[in-house]
């Protein structure tokens, strides 16, 4: 796991706007497209699987966004660990410090909790599959948002930047495990049942051939 231990530097004078950017942030950390859905999510179809280096691709993506949480984390956690009473209200972070303080919680930007049926896990490899590249395009959608409200931070923007560029990435290797199990399958049915699970149904027989 990335352990980002960068200390960012950050304009001293305008600590309440980095409180409002944190409440933006934090969304990566426990929102509906952030990082701890995707490791989760990840991990956790990676057993329905029906190939090894597809199952080997979504373990050690899921793995690496454990990581990316570890880096969301320590941004939000810089962004407010020296905030005062006074910037805390004035930035309107003050409903999160009544329930956590300064500490790190995964929520979305709206204040909404994280809730694990914002990710799925289907045991069916096409339907996990499909779901895993839209996840990385909505992750990707985010960070562009987010990019967009901190240039004027470069010590913030960087590592958004480069999460971003993961998420495409990871796109990608979607896509390519996506055509490794269509591969291994009959073409002309690979919607007609789940190849992990119906492995002697009758529609196998009669539309698998």
């Amino acid at each position: 796991m990335w352990i980002y231990e960068k200390r960012l530097q950050f304009p001293v004078n305008i600590k309440e706007t980095n409180a409002q950017l944190a409440q933006a942030i934090i969304s990566q950390y426990g929102g509906p497209d952030g990082e701890m859905g995707a490791s989760m999510r990840y991990l956790s179809q990676r057993y329905a699987m029906p190939d090894n280096k597809v199952k080997a691709i979504l373990t050690d993506i899921g793995t690496e966004e454990l990581g990316h949480l570890e880096i969301v984390a320590t941004i939000i956690y810089q962004l407010t660990c020296r905030l005062s009473i006074e910037e805390i209200k004035a930035s309107g972070f003050d409903k999160y410090y009544i329930d956590h303080t300064l500490g790190i919680w995964p929520q979305a930007a709206g204040g909404i909790p994280f809730n694990a049926c914002e990710f799925q896990s289907k045991g069916d490899p096409i339907t996990d599959l499909f779901e895993d590249m839209a996840a990385e395009q909505k992750a990707r959608s985010t960070y562009d948002n987010i990019l967009r409200l901190c240039k004027d931070y470069p010590d913030v923007y960087e590592p958004i930047k480069f999460l971003r560029e993961r998420e495409i990435a990871h796109f990608q290797r979607f896509g390519e495990s996506l055509g490794i199990v269509r591969d291994k399958m009959d073409t002309k049915n690979f919607y007609a049942f789940n190849s992990a699970f119906d492995t002697s149904a009758p529609c196998v027989e009669k539309c698998g051939k």
